[in-house]
């Protein structure tokens, strides 16, 4: 050992490491020391350590990985909820609501809430989170919002391309969006996403937003085919983004382009050229009353995918991976461990942070390895089969998040 301090976790009843190995080992233990995962391995062989932690046979699995939410809001569409579920249907305009509630929040206030919601993900087992900007829509709220990110999450994706405000012409706003504003936001963000779907942006403006991020040297998602079929799969695949998100509805071909585009991927050992994740939003499809995502389907077809909470104040107030977990197990026809390893591993893929030091500096998350960074979640339970056994049950004991017990 070195001299940072180190934790040794035994009598753990089942370890799900979700490694290229994907092993789930029995009375295990593993061992932290400093921010890092130094030893995984069965109780009986483990070394000594500073500190000892008895996991009284409950199950340790990666903290989650969330890919995909919109922290950086205030206020709320309870009266949009109620409406949709009195059968109204979805459409984007709502954004425009949380929007004039985010202009008109403090800095204080705004970083306050975000923190808030980062507490809350932490408390269920999350300890790597991404969120976008998006509810800004004006140069000076997007840089705003992206600051503020910034110094809350551990990604920051640029989403100016969420919706065209009121009275905007979309060609002006797009021309914003890709000129000034990206250069505003440049300095926070390593992602950038653009909303591809009717009543948001369309492939041409689309594909001018990416085409602007990708020069500016950022990485590319893509909402898309979250309200029918459309050009957000193929527009995805076409610019390498890292992932393309709610992909509710897909035509063979879509498929067909996103198992391409993993090609030159070994998913035993987790090396070769990333494609395109496909990223299944479950507690979104729920309160939106859309055909939750063919998650069966793609995984079926070599897609790789990842789960994610997609919490925002209006089609998904939620950050609960649990039970975005639970319902692909569920009603997705997942088998529990592939969506354990969708809403970890599959998470830090769609982030490009699934391997070590190769990304500024960072260690890899999403899953228990040696060198990874030390990102557990320890349940209420022997086995992760209990997050779908048990339904709704808070399971989560206790979380450490790069190393330090955050629960």
């Amino acid at each position: 050992m070195s001299g940072q301090t180190s934790t040794l976790i035994s009598n753990i009843g089942e370890l799900m490491t979700q490694d290229s190995e994907h092993r789930v080992l029995q009375d295990a233990a593993v061992v932290i020391e400093g921010e890092r995962i130094s030893w995984i391995g069965h109780a009986s062989e483990a070394p000594s350590a500073d500190e000892r932690v008895d996991a009284g046979g409950r199950a340790v699995l990666p903290g989650w990985v969330d890919s995909h939410t919109h922290l950086i809001f205030a206020g709320d569409r309870t009266a949009e909820f109620e409406a949709r579920m009195a059968g109204q249907s979805y459409s984007a305009g709502g954004i425009a609501v949380t929007t004039g509630a985010t202009r008109a929040a403090s800095d204080e206030e705004l970083t306050r809430l975000a923190a808030g919601r980062v507490d809350e993900a932490v408390s269920q087992g999350t300890t790597y989170l991404e969120s976008k900007t998006g509810y800004g829509l004006d140069l000076e709220n997007e840089a705003r919002s992206a600051r503020i990110a910034a110094a809350t999450v551990d990604e920051v994706t640029y989403l100016g391309a969420h919706l065209v405000p009121a009275g905007v012409d979309p060609e002006e706003y797009t021309d914003l969006v890709c000129g000034p504003m990206l250069d505003a936001v440049r300095p926070y963000v390593r992602w950038a996403d653009v909303f591809c779907e009717r009543g948001a942006f369309t492939e041409g403006q689309s594909r001018r937003v990416l085409s602007a991020c990708r020069e500016a040297g950022l990485g590319l998602r893509v909402h898309g085919n979250q309200l029918g079929e459309g050009p957000g799969v193929q527009l995805a695949v076409e610019f390498g983004a890292a992932s393309v998100d709610h992909v509710n509805y897909l035509c063979e071909a879509d498929i067909q382009a996103l198992a391409g585009s993993w090609s030159g991927w070994d998913a035993s050992t987790g090396s070769g050229s990333r494609g395109t994740v496909a990223t299944c939003l479950p507690a979104c499809d729920l309160s939106t009353r859309q055909p939750l995502a063919p998650g069966r389907v793609l995984l079926d077809a070599g897609v790789q995918i990842a789960l994610a909470s997609n919490c925002n104040p209006g089609t998904s107030y939620t950050s609960s991976m649990a039970f975005c977990v639970t319902t692909a197990v569920l009603q997705m026809h997942l088998s529990v461990h592939e969506a354990v390893r969708a809403a970890s591993y599959g998470g830090a893929l769609a982030l490009g942070r699934e391997s070590g030091n190769d990304v500024d500096g960072e260690r890899a998350v999403g899953s228990i390895a040696v060198g990874h960074r030390a990102d557990l979640h320890m349940l209420r339970a022997p086995s992760a089969t209990h997050l779908a056994y048990r339904p709704g049950i808070p399971l989560t004991f206790a979380v450490w998040r790069a190393g330090v017990r955050a629960l």
